[in-house]
């Protein structure tokens, strides 16, 4: 499946496109992931938001990009996610090369740092993450900081 992507920071996004991304965020990491939490945590405004659109024009894959010292020192990616509906196409590995390209291209070549669920870790490996620190829990699910040199 091919996707259009998109940047836009904050200030530029439709309603539309501001609906469809809270609600696929909604989707996933409250109603899926049974985790109650602040998912609107003020820094969207902050953030450049990457959008991926199936050709009927679906919301299929969205991440927040954030230059060097708003979430952590470094650059940083985060609300990575994909349609339930939609997995089994490879769409996160896609989503994740789109959002490290547009790190770079807004950002300049320099490390990112991402809080990712343990669990995915190993697919975070893949693209040259690693572990940086001990375990965490946040909202109730296991985390680990990972940084890319």
């Amino acid at each position: 499946m091919t996707l259009t992507w998109t940047t836009k920071p904050f200030a530029d996004l439709s309603l539309a496109e501001l609906y469809a991304l809270l609600q696929l965020r909604s989707e996933v990491f409250v109603v899926e992931q049974t985790c109650a939490f602040q998912d609107i945590d003020g820094q969207d405004q902050a953030a450049t938001h990457l959008l991926g659109h199936t050709p009927a024009g679906e919301l299929a894959a969205y991440a927040r990009l954030f230059g060097p010292g708003i979430s952590y020192p470094e650059a940083s990616i985060g609300r990575v996610v994909v349609s339930p509906r939609l997995r089994r196409y490879g769409l996160g590995r896609e989503l994740l090369r789109q959002a490290l390209d547009q790190c770079t291209a807004l950002f300049g070549a320099q490390p990112i740092q991402i809080g990712a669920q343990l669990y995915l870790q190993d697919f975070y490996e893949s693209f040259g993450f690693r572990q940086q620190g001990p375990g965490y829990l946040e909202d109730g699910i296991p985390h680990i900081h990972m940084v890319r040199p």
